[in-house]
């Protein structure tokens, strides 16, 4: 999975976590903030965007059965069956009640009519090319190129590329529409979050997390490997600003924020050591070198994971 992935894939998971909430992507604020209007319609929007990232990441894997495919066979012309290795491709999953849920919250409210229509040509998009990798991936668990002289997987090659450049395509727009969204509702949750308790336990692990994801979202991948230095300096600045604040927070209130406490400094402090390193090769994660990105996306994952339950027993 390219780096790129694995922080959509961190798109499901809760940045806005409730005070002990367990449940979806955003979990929905106190039954009385529901009664106001405005409480409302973010718990609207967040419905929506539950069932579109669900959506996402269940077709994750669609992406990463093609990422696996080109890395052993040439993308352009296709397999000879000479290949030094064939490792065939990933199967994907079931996503009938994903794509079923995501498909409802197309015409649900709010209308947001880009996003919308980008998610509408995704499902469309995997809906043709899931069928596809199935196939493919049964041709090639099974060896058949071994009898055939790769002749079904050159006809397959042609199918998965006319299914795969659109599926990709409407990924990479879906991604950045939603990042955009989501922001936008990310923050105004955590300003009803401020304006209902102050500025908390609860606050200060959903003002962490956002400012995390918004370094996450500038880290190279392989398609884009140059890093926005100014853009990702200022991103951790603020990232650390936050944590720092949080600091300042728990040691007023021991305890405060349960197994969470620990590793917004452990990731802030990775992100420094790469930020040196990819300021002396101006920005060219290619020839930063080391695995320090793979260690950044797995402590923002856990972090991510561990954010919903940070407040459990705080204040």
């Amino acid at each position: 999975m390219t780096v790129f992935a694995k922080i959509a894939a961190a798109l499901v998971a809760a940045l806005i976590a409730g005070a002990a909430a367990a449940g979806p992507a955003f979990a929905a604020e106190t039954p009385a903030a529901a009664t106001d209007e405005a409480s409302a319609s973010l718990n609207a929007a967040t419905d929506k965007f539950n069932a579109y990232v669900d959506f996402l990441n269940r077709t994750l894997r669609a992406s990463e059965s093609i990422d696996r495919y080109k890395s052993w066979v040439n993308w352009t012309t296709g397999p000879t069956g000479r290949e030094r290795i064939i490792y065939g491709l990933y199967d994907v999953y079931d996503t009938t009640r994903e794509a079923a849920a995501a498909t409802t919250a197309l015409t649900a409210a709010p209308s947001m009519p880009e996003l919308d229509a980008a998610m509408r040509d995704y499902i469309a998009a995997n809906a043709a090319l899931a069928p596809i990798i199935t196939e493919a991936n049964g041709y090639y668990e099974r060896a058949d190129y071994k009898v055939d002289k790769m002749a079904e997987g050159k006809a397959l090659h042609v199918k998965l590329v006319a299914a795969a450049v659109p599926f990709l395509a409407a990924r990479a727009k879906v991604d950045a529409l939603i990042r955009d969204a989501k922001d936008k509702v990310d923050l105004e949750r955590l300003a009803m979050i401020e304006k209902q308790d102050g500025r908390t336990a609860r606050w200060h692990v959903a003002n962490v997390m956002l400012r995390a994801q918004r370094v996450m979202d500038l880290l190279p991948n392989n398609a884009h490997p140059i890093v926005n230095l100014d853009a990702f300096h200022a991103a951790t600045a603020d990232y650390g600003a936050a944590v720092k604040e949080m600091d300042g927070y728990g040691a007023e209130h021991r305890n405060a924020f349960f197994v969470f406490a620990d590793e917004p400094r452990a990731l802030l402090g990775k992100l420094r050591d790469f930020q040196e390193a990819i300021d002396a090769v101006k920005g060219d994660a290619r020839r930063a070198g080391g695995d320090q990105i793979t260690w950044i996306v797995n402590d923002f994952n856990m972090m991510v994971s561990t954010s919903q339950s940070a407040t459990q027993f705080g204040q």
